[in-house]
């Protein structure tokens, strides 16, 4: 039960991860503050740093991890298309970012609960991913 449900874990931190570079990748160009666009690179980064820690976890389990979903990579990219190409602005950007950090900490915290005989090591993971979204959206509020 605790590999099973530790892979199960890091599978979701994995699209976690996955979605939050993509997320910054989709908006980077259209960011006018260096500040923000600094601020973004930074958290990439990082969601980067981790991505590498999760998928060495992975490999020990011999697991290749797990992409976004789909239908939440298409829906995420639309909504940022559409709300870019209304209002070009670093506020509509902060106000894109708040919402996915939001539902990426919803949705981490569920797992960390769901998976809760997961190993220390993975759930340790996990809170720092929650952690990283967690301040990237109280950075974002200062361009709202």
């Amino acid at each position: 039960m605790i590999e099973q449900d530790t892979v199960k874990l890091l599978r979701e931190c994995d699209a976690g991860v996955k979605m939050g570079v993509k997320s910054i990748d989709d908006v980077i160009d259209y960011v006018k503050s260096p500040q923000l666009k600094e601020r973004l690179n930074a958290c990439k980064d990082e969601h980067c740093t981790l991505d590498k820690e999760i998928g060495e976890q992975l490999d020990r389990f011999h697991d290749a991890g797990k992409n976004p979903n789909p239908i939440a990579e298409g829906m995420s990219w639309m909504k940022t298309n559409m709300k870019l190409a209304m209002h070009q602005s670093d506020k509509t950007i902060a106000d894109l970012m708040t919402d996915g950090c939001n539902m990426g900490v919803k949705s981490l915290n569920r797992y960390l609960n769901q998976y809760e005989a997961a190993d220390e090591r993975s759930k340790d993971i996990t809170k720092r991913l929650i952690n990283l979204e967690e301040q990237l959206a109280v950075d974002m509020r200062g361009y709202l």
